[in-house]
């Protein structure tokens, strides 16, 4: 049995090594259909690269559904983040950004405080999607879904509407009277989308500073088969960056919940100064059984040599870094493997706190086993040998974007980046800006398959 799809070449002859079978002795048949074969699959995998394995749970009876399987393997609550999915094509091209959908990402608030009402605000519109066509807009407010109100105990069921052909209702902010319009009902369409995770990115003028900034929503190299159209596009806006000779650079995560390790250090090698491939950006430990060998024990990871590396040309040495609640995994990684060599200012929210890597494994050998598994297989570490991130990254500065009406990304005056803009030019924003008192209880980010992923290596 091929279990080891995903590893590293140099893993997967170490452990073929190890566990060939006895061909002496026989297992019984197992009908390739059946829970059965599906569960002895993933105890196979669990046992070997599991990284809480002396805390790994006894297996419940094999002809459990697969799902309740796994899940009573896992080191809970430690373990928050192995998962297991009936479709492993799906996880995998979930984990590139391609998924069925209609464009458009939000975030749930209560109507108000005295009721049980959700309302759900547009956080972006993606690129080439129904959602642009149809014009949706970052900020619009979305009443019914399908013309069923959210309230507190129905809205997680009205958001599998979205997966499909749906109508919503919503408001949008008339900027002249100051007041939110009535748009009508919108019907939007899903497609199989590959989102782009390179949103944004400009510079911007301001007191005599020269400021870049990127918008990057999750870490991926291209939309799969081997693609890096996504880390080559990061190429261009720092060769970009560096031809115009910013003085800051502002990186916004905070949609950011993780990805690829490779794509994660093709960025911190464009940012880190004058880093080459003799620098370590970051190291990996693994369990205590794996790590009894030297394949896998003092495994580092440098960065790449780049042209398009900003070298020294970033004021005071400092990247500052937009950051939510959903920033995390890859996007920690970045943040705690820069600090070895600059100063990393992060402005927004406490991060997820995420310091483990998966990797995604299906079953090669049996067609039949749909299923993909993304198991805790690795714990992350910087130059430093630093990790201690598990309650998240905490800000200097704290915003949160919530409090306020969103205005457009890029806009300077939104948010978070006239937060990072004003701490750069020591300047305070001229104008006034409404806060609100509103609560978020949940994201379509929160369900997507990458929200948290680290993804250490997938062949």
């Amino acid at each position: 049995m091929r279990i080891f799809k995903g590893l590293p070449l140099f893993m997967v002859f170490a452990l073929l090594g190890l566990f060939a079978c006895d061909k002496n002795d026989p297992e019984p048949p197992v009908d390739p259909g059946s829970n059965a074969a599906v569960n002895q699959w993933i105890y196979d995998i669990m046992e070997q690269v599991y990284y809480w394995l002396e805390e790994m749970r006894n297996p419940i009876a094999e002809t459990s559904d697969p799902e309740d399987y796994f899940e009573a393997l896992l080191n809970r609550p430690t373990d928050r983040f192995s998962v297991i999915y009936p479709d492993y094509q799906e996880l995998l091209n979930s984990l590139n950004g391609i998924n069925l959908e209609a464009g458009y990402e939000f975030i749930l608030f209560r109507e108000s405080q005295n009721s049980d009402n959700v309302i759900a605000e547009i956080t972006y519109v993606k690129k080439n999607s129904p959602a642009a066509t149809a014009g949706l807009l970052r900020g619009d407010i979305i009443q019914t879904i399908n013309g069923v109100q959210m309230t507190i105990d129905n809205y997680r069921e009205v958001l599998e509407d979205i997966s499909s052909t749906h109508t919503i209702n919503y408001l949008r902010f008339n900027e002249e009277t100051q007041v939110f319009e009535d748009q009508g009902d919108l019907e939007l369409n899903t497609v199989q989308l590959a989102e782009n995770p390179n949103f944004l990115d400009t510079i911007y003028t301001i007191n005599n500073q020269k400021i870049g900034y990127v918008i990057y929503h999750f870490f991926a190299p291209g939309p799969g088969n081997g693609s890096t159209v996504y880390d080559n596009e990061m190429d261009g806006i720092f060769a970009k960056f560096k031809a115009e000779g910013i003085n800051h650079l502002i990186v916004d995560f905070r949609y950011n919940g993780g990805g690829f390790v490779s794509s994660a250090v093709n960025l911190a090698s464009l940012i880190a100064p004058s880093v080459t491939q003799n620098d370590i950006f970051s190291k990996t430990k693994y369990n205590s059984f794996l790590s009894q060998f030297d394949d896998f024990q003092n495994v580092q990871t440098p960065f790449k040599t780049k042209s398009e590396n900003l070298g020294n040309i970033l004021d005071g040495n400092r990247v500052y870094i937009l950051t939510s609640s959903r920033t995390a995994s890859a996007s920690e990684l970045i943040i705690n493997g820069l600090r070895p060599y600059m100063d990393v200012f992060l402005i927004g929210d406490v991060t997820t706190g995420k310091n483990v890597g998966s990797i995604p494994f299906d079953d090669e050998d049996n067609p039949q086993n749909t299923y993909g598994i993304l198991p805790i297989v690795t714990q992350s570490f910087n130059s430093l040998d630093e990790s201690d991130y598990t309650n998240g990254f905490t800000p200097a500065i704290s915003a949160r974007e919530i409090t306020e009406r969103l205005r457009p990304l890029g806009d300077v005056n939104e948010l978070l980046l006239r937060t990072a803009i004003a701490e750069i030019t020591g300047e305070a924003p001229s104008g006034r800006f409404q806060k609100l008192d509103r609560q978020d209880i949940g994201s379509t980010l929160d369900i997507k398959i990458r929200s948290g992923r680290m993804i250490e290596t997938m062949k």
